[in-house]
């Protein structure tokens, strides 16, 4: 018996090593599991080693939250607003098994056109997508993992995921979630999608330790719309006051930031709108990481285009804050190493 263990081991140890002498240096490899290679871009690199704010954007909403060329001039747009507000942007993208932490010009607009032919990369997805040569567009988990790794405390998106309608017969929720139960990243967004269940949502995180702050306001928004009814116990507002409760936790911290009233949607009708689209996903039989973006289409076209203008102003607006948090945050590290 103690032979053939032996002889098991042995064989174990055999296919690792040819698994690290011959997969490509861009896969994670059997017996290095953090030997994940990453190229950052060199003005990302340089401001992170001079202790400059960097703001960490996902791309999944490049790839799947928008058509060509709607996607392209938003991802502009936004990195601009970071560079106004005195922070280097870094779009987080896999492309062709690369991790990549900023983007050119040239590969946004080359993740703009794949589109949905990228794909949706979470936390989980990373290894294959990476080994198998693929493009991956990244979702709030992966992009909050791959900043974590190149050293961006702060990472801008939309809205995160959260706990699906239904989740306690589902179980549908959201990696997100576990992310910033142990990514040390602050995450700005408008909230949860609305599609989701907030409540629930809001309970999860509690359960794994992950400060929820509201943006000037006591109430937790709700992505199209200015509140979803639900009180936070943390509010912040200022940049600074965000930057003072960054600790080391070992968890990330979620600012909630209203989306501006001038392009709110009226709950009712979002609420109505979601209802419809829930029910054609039920009938249809679309779930899992499937399910958001389809949600999301389908309330844009039933708002008239509405949601989709509210969704491209509220991004732009979480990174305009995330841009000063990430200066707030870079000038209270040179006043106050560590």
């Amino acid at each position: 018996m103690a032979s053939s263990s032996s002889a098991a081991v042995s064989r174990l140890n055999n296919l690792r090593r040819h698994l690290d002498s011959n997969l490509p240096d861009t896969t994670i490899k059997a017996s290095r599991l953090n030997a994940i290679k990453v190229k950052v871009a060199a003005e990302v690199s340089e401001a992170l080693s001079l202790g400059r704010p960097v703001v960490a954007l996902e791309s999944t909403i490049i790839s799947h939250g928008m058509p060509y060329p709607q996607n392209l001039e938003t991802a502009k747009q936004v990195e601009a607003i970071v560079r106004e507000n005195g922070a280097i942007p870094a779009t987080i993208a896999i492309l062709d098994g690369t991790p990549c932490v900023g983007l050119t010009i040239e590969e946004l607009e080359r993740l703009a056109t794949l589109g949905t032919k990228a794909q949706k990369t979470a936390r989980r997805d990373i290894a294959h997508v990476v080994a198998s040569s693929g493009n991956g567009a990244t979702t709030v988990s992966a992009s909050m993992f791959l900043a974590s790794l190149v050293g961006i405390p702060v990472f801008v998106t939309g809205g995160i995921g959260g706990v699906h309608r239904h989740g306690e017969h589902t179980m549908d929720i959201s990696s997100d979630l576990t992310e910033l139960g142990r990514t040390p990243v602050a995450v700005i967004c408008a909230g949860v999608k609305s599609i989701l269940d907030i409540p629930r949502t809001l309970e999860y995180l509690e359960t794994q330790g992950v400060c929820v702050a509201a943006y000037k306001t006591n109430e937790f928004p709700a992505f199209f719309t200015e509140s979803s009814g639900c009180k936070v116990s943390c509010r912040v507002d200022t940049p600074e006051d965000e930057a003072n409760i960054k600790l080391n936790l070992g968890t990330g911290v979620l600012i909630a930031v209203p989306i501006p009233r001038e392009h709110s949607t009226s709950g009712h009708i979002i609420e109505s709108a979601i209802q419809k689209a829930l029910k054609e996903a039920r009938e249809n039989k679309i779930t899992g990481n499937a399910e958001t973006p389809f949600l999301l289409a389908r309330v844009n076209e039933l708002t008239g285009g509405a949601s989709l203008a509210s969704n491209i102003a509220l991004v732009k607006n979480n990174a305009l804050v995330g841009a000063k948090i990430a200066t707030a945050l870079a000038q209270l590290r040179e006043h106050c190493p560590r």
